[in-house]
């Protein structure tokens, strides 16, 4: 196995840190903190390359705060300037890592994301099935063959190992100067337990979820041979045609799973038959169309009902802001059969405009 040394000097360079904050800044130029920290760029990233060059660099206390999108989730902001390092760091090791990851890992990589992995399903599930062929005695088109696992593992992100993750990342790279860092950016994180836990938000969190899960990855994709396998984050769902093989990859991916001291969530990991659907990313996806899960549509309808209403209230808060979050949710809400719920949608606004 090819392993990395002298990394840490790169991950510090002026030249990468400069990188990394124009990575940071991404969709978030109009952010108080970014145009703060841009009024003196120079000063900042100096003060970064010093404070990592010497190995005082510290990262600021993060910030906790709860969002409801639709699940309750408690997330950890960083302040920027860490931001910038976190770049920095991913900057440096994604490309000697990603490649390590299987084909059908979807979360937080270049060219993959949710509906990547919503296409790789549709293509799975039409292998499975072969080509949709209907159960015998079946009642509908979607009375289909084949079977899904579909997987959750509990608190994923509460119980990360830092011992268990340091450990996986040293296979690859030998440099104790950049896994200190690492480390100590892994402490920042106050959790119930010592040496467990990394925070929802950060790029690093994301980053590493995906190094953490590679070896169960490689379990699946190759000790148990599984063919139609993909995973986003800490979701997972794995197909094939027969109920009592996903069984024993059942019981075989909970005991391999005790190795990384995590544990399948058990009301969210079942077996299911693809004829009922089966509800993945936000869509709840059958054989010949898709439509989103009634939460996502539910806050879709809460959230545009209130902008709309304030829009009314006060013209001036805005309506291209109002028509832009909507460009976003149509760009997720397009991959589901809802063509005249959009369209309703448009009309309601085109009205409000006018």
């Amino acid at each position: 196995m090819k392993t990395y040394k002298n990394l840490y000097s790169k991950v510090c360079s002026l030249e990468n840190l400069e990188l990394a904050f124009k990575r940071a800044r991404i969709n978030k130029t109009r952010k108080d903190y970014v145009i703060e920290f841009e009024k003196n760029l120079k000063q900042e990233l100096n003060k970064l390359h010093e404070e990592l060059s010497y190995q005082v660099y510290t990262p600021r206390p993060l910030k906790r705060f709860i969002i409801r999108d639709p699940k309750t989730r408690t997330i950890h902001s960083s302040a920027f300037r860490d931001r910038v390092v976190y770049h920095a760091i991913v900057n440096i090791l994604e490309p000697m890592l990603d490649p390590t990851f299987i084909h059908d890992s979807y979360a937080s990589r270049k060219n993959k994301g949710i509906h990547k992995a919503v296409e790789r399903f549709d293509e799975f599930k039409r292998k499975v099935s072969r080509n949709g062929k209907l159960a015998e005695n079946y009642c509908t088109k979607n009375n289909i063959m084949g079977y899904a696992l579909k997987a959750d593992i509990r608190h994923y992100f509460d119980n990360v190992d830092h011992k268990i993750l340091l450990n996986v990342i040293k296979r690859k790279i030998r440099d104790e100067n950049l896994i200190l860092l690492i480390r100590k950016i892994l402490n920042n994180f106050n959790t119930e337990t010592e040496g467990k836990g990394m925070p929802l938000g950060n790029l690093t969190s994301q980053f590493f979820a995906n190094v953490y899960l590679n070896d169960l990855d490689q379990f699946v994709k190759h000790k148990l041979k599984a063919s139609y396998y993909i995973r986003y984050v800490d979701d997972f769902v794995i197909l094939h045609e027969n109920r009592k093989i996903l069984n024993v990859y059942n019981e075989k991916i909970k005991k391999y799973l005790k190795k990384l001291k995590l544990e399948l969530h058990p009301d969210k990991s079942v077996i299911l038959p693809l004829r009922d659907g089966l509800t993945f990313l936000g869509y709840r996806i059958f054989y010949h169309y898709k439509l989103l899960r009634k939460n996502n549509l539910m806050k879709f309808n809460r959230d545009i009902k209130e902008r709309i209403a304030s829009y009314e209230k006060d013209k001036n808060q805005g309506f291209d802001e109002i028509f832009k979050s909507l460009k976003g949710w149509f760009g997720y809400a397009m991959w589901a059969d809802t063509y005249k719920f959009r369209k309703n949608i448009l009309k309601t606004m085109i009205k409000l405009k006018n």
